[in-house]
């Protein structure tokens, strides 16, 4: 094992860099919304001019390197360089042809690295991206914290509940900012939902219902294996990790999201976006009662986790919310095209959220007509006529004496849409540089990072132990 303890001097020049990026720094919430109409009640929603952000001098530059360069690897990469004032110095792979690319994309000026403690070690890196399978997330994380650079962890924050307290232990004691990439949480439709129920233009929440379903083989893992993979160009050893040991295996390795080794299957990929916008919308710290039932249905390639499961969690009533329950599914076989969507659902109305548009509906309970309670779907048809008539007399006379129904506040739905070209992951980028260079909060900390990972993770052991897990969002601790 490499000693990741810095060294007297390279403490010094790392503790100077960190004072220097932070030297103007303040703890500010992002801006209200600006909203502007597209047309008939359709409006298009921005974050203000001030929230972008600026451009950095040559000393001002956060220098990150991406540890992981799979799929997610180079998108997040791509993604953080589109900030202004971050420069990419190192990326880290297992399989050489990664590696290689990795310099085709960002100039041989970069190096490269297998051991991404190699990494950790360098004082002239700020940031790195964690973009690794999910069983190295926890232990990556805390090593890069502790070599006190800035962590962008790719969700779901941790493979195993039991690993998010150090996690969030180490953030603490360190210091260091650590963001969990799950981009939800920065999107500005999640912004508008979270506005539109603290306004209480939906009512009382009382249910949310949320799918993100696939259907695809890439949709569902089946990535494809270079022709040169093989134990001379992937460190499969250094891959196990804490892994069970066995042979080099291609397909392991480049699908790994497949096994319970190494991934933590669907709930743990997707449920966990769908948590993040969730609990950010509502304010919530998470659910008290978890279930998941599923199976492998459709996808028999070998792989030994789940391609479909459904979700039901039990939210109580708290200080910030009303008790609602949520429904959350992810399936892989969806023959309808797939699709993911979010209905976050009161008593006065509904708001519905795809990847681009939400649209608030408020239509909320129907009050029936005296017509409607005598002669329509209702129980006075079934009684006496002499009932009947009485029942008549006096709803007739009721309804005649009620005021007038208040109109409705909007005759139509209210449609918002995100600007064309507008990226959320780009907004979750934008929150943790300024956050690393300016202080500012972190918008998914590690301990949002656990109690949006845990519920998704409590779903995994649901379905495998056939019962109901309890859990406590505010101590963030299983209960019995």
């Amino acid at each position: 094992m490499l000693d990741n303890r810095p060294s007297s001097a390279t403490d010094q020049a790392r503790g100077s860099r960190r004072a220097f990026l932070r030297s103007t720094a303040v703890a500010s919430a992002a801006s209200a919304l600006t909203v502007t109409a597209l047309g008939k009640n359709t409006f298009v929603l921005e974050r203000p001019a001030a929230d972008a952000p600026q451009p950095a001098g040559p000393n001002e530059r956060i220098r990150i390197a991406t540890i992981g360069m799979g799929i997610i690897g180079f998108i997040d990469t791509d993604t953080a360089l589109k900030v202004p004032g971050v420069e990419l110095v190192a990326c880290c792979d297992l399989y050489q042809g990664r590696r290689v690319h990795a310099r085709e994309v960002y100039g041989d000026h970069i190096s490269v690295h297998v051991d991404y403690r190699e990494v950790l070690d360098r004082p002239d890196i700020d940031a790195v991206l964690i973009c690794v399978p999910d069983h190295w997330h926890a232990k990556i994380s805390i090593d890069a914290m502790r070599a006190r650079k800035a962590v962008y962890c790719e969700k779901p924050m941790v493979r195993l509940v039991a690993e998010g307290a150090e996690v969030i232990t180490v953030q603490k004691e360190t210091g260091t900012p650590f963001q969990v990439g799950s981009q939800y949480a920065s999107s500005i439709l999640y912004d508008k939902v979270r506005e539109l129920i603290q306004s209480g233009a939906i009512g009382a929440i009382n249910s949310v219902e949320a799918r993100y379903n696939r259907n695809s083989p890439i949709g569902a893992w089946q990535y494809t294996i270079p022709t040169d993979a093989s134990p001379e160009t992937v460190d499969w050893d250094r891959f196990l990790g804490t892994a069970p040991r066995r042979p080099f295996d291609a397909v392991r390795f480049f699908r790994w999201r497949n096994y319970w080794d190494y991934g933590t299957a669907v709930a743990g990929d997707l449920f966990v976006h769908l948590l993040t916008g969730i609990h950010h919308a509502t304010g919530s710290l998470g659910p008290t009662q978890i279930a998941g039932m599923g199976g492998l249905r459709y996808w028999k390639d070998g792989r030994d986790v789940y391609d479909l499961i459904m979700g039901l969690m039990d939210y109580p009533e708290t200080d910030r919310h009303p008790g609602f329950s949520l429904a959350l599914q992810c399936n892989f076989e969806d023959g309808g095209g797939g699709d993911t969507l979010f209905r976050f659902v009161g008593n006065e109305g509904v708001i519905h959220v795809s990847f681009s548009e939400l649209t608030l509906n408020r239509t909320g309970i129907v009050q029936p007509t005296a017509e409607a309670v005598l002669q329509g779907y209702n129980s006075v048809r079934t009684f006496s006529l002499e009932q009947q008539q009485k029942l008549s007399d006096q709803i007739r006379a009721e309804f005649a004496a009620r005021r007038p129904p208040a109109p409705s506040a909007t005759s139509w739905p209210e449609r918002y849409v995100v600007p064309r070209g507008y990226d959320e992951r780009y907004d979750h980028f934008v929150h943790f540089f300024q956050a690393v260079r300016e202080g500012r909060p972190i918008y998914e900390d590690a301990v949002f990072g656990l109690r949006a990972a845990a519920p998704a993770l409590l779903c995994n052991e649901s379905l495998r132990q056939g019962k109901v897990m309890r859990w406590d969002p505010v101590a963030m601790s299983m209960t019995a």
